[in-house]
């Protein structure tokens, strides 16, 4: 990846990788630095990977990766927010991670939301844009979501947007046991008047929809399954969990009232596109969160 990060200046140490292991181990091995002051280097965004800021510690490095190492106290205008972190910015575009219980952007009375917390971090960066939403994750979905920094980028991303996104896919943890390892779901799915999707095996005038599902992990009592999206429609993946007669935990909508860690229980993981200016191709992934995973100990 060629562009780095907008607002990340200053001096870099350089090193590549010669064998694979997680980013923290190679930072304690490789830089003199205290424990201490290598995560904060990492919580600040002070460190890149072949170009790209990461601040994940167990990202897995593998050999020939160039990884630089901020030498400047203080990386940038430090980033702090309960609602979200930043995993990918330049001046074009901003990739963010979503957590649970936050909008998307503003609707209705409700002021808090992502766009807002963006616009309020490109002001104090000193950053003449604002964010430019593009598409949406529900207020309780978390997980990995694109902005827009200017109106031309915006357009580019909304209006070829199944052309710059080449892969989407999510994780949620679905009520009982999904027998099949793995298949697709196609329907039309269309809202009623009180703004319900509901799915319907022939054409009732609403818009086709296509998910497929491979199941990662299972109990008797609930399934952890992957999720990649052919199309994107407004609440797919839960009307189309629900269709299976399993549908995502926590879903106060479509649901049957499993609601083993009191969210929604579902997670945009992975991210690939192609930058809509450069037209570099960029992976984008998440770990899947603990709580999830925690059910299947």
């Amino acid at each position: 990846m060629r562009y780095n990060p907008y607002n990340q200046q200053g001096e870099y140490d350089h090193f590549v990788v010669s064998e694979e292991q997680p980013l923290l181990e190679f930072l304690l091995e490789n830089v003199k630095q205290s424990r201490n002051k290598i995560k904060l280097t990492l919580q600040g965004r002070g460190i890149r990977v072949n170009g790209k800021t990461v601040s994940q510690f167990d990202f897995l490095l593998k050999p020939g990766m160039k990884v630089a190492v901020s030498k400047t106290k203080r990386n940038q205008t430090q980033f702090k927010s309960r609602w979200l972190k930043i995993v990918y910015e330049d001046r074009w575009i901003i990739v963010v991670e979503k957590h649970e219980g936050i909008l998307s952007m503003a609707a209705g009375h409700s002021s808090l939301n992502v766009k807002t917390i963006l616009d309020d971090y490109f002001k104090k960066s000193r950053q003449k844009c604002t964010a430019h939403v593009v598409h949406r994750l529900d207020r309780d979905t978390s997980g990995l979501m694109v902005y827009a920094k200017d109106m031309d980028t915006e357009q580019a991303l909304e209006h070829y947007w199944h052309d710059i996104v080449y892969d989407r896919r999510y994780v949620a943890v679905l009520s009982g046991e999904v027998e099949q390892d793995e298949g697709t779901i196609a329907n039309w799915l269309k809202d009623n008047k009180a703004y319900v999707t509901y799915s319907s095996p022939v054409d009732n005038g609403g818009k086709y929809a296509v998910t497929h599902f491979h199941v990662l992990d299972r109990t008797t009592d609930h399934s952890l399954v992957e999720f990649k999206l052919e199309t994107g429609r407004k609440n797919q993946i839960r009307v189309h969990a629900a269709d299976m007669g399993h549908p995502v935990c926590g879903d106060v909508k479509y649901g049957d009232g499993n609601d083993p860690i009191h969210r929604l229980c579902l997670h945009a993981f992975l991210l690939c596109m192609e930058h809509p200016v450069t037209h570099e191709r960029m992976e984008f992934e998440t770990p899947i969160p603990v709580a999830f995973r925690q059910l299947f100990k």
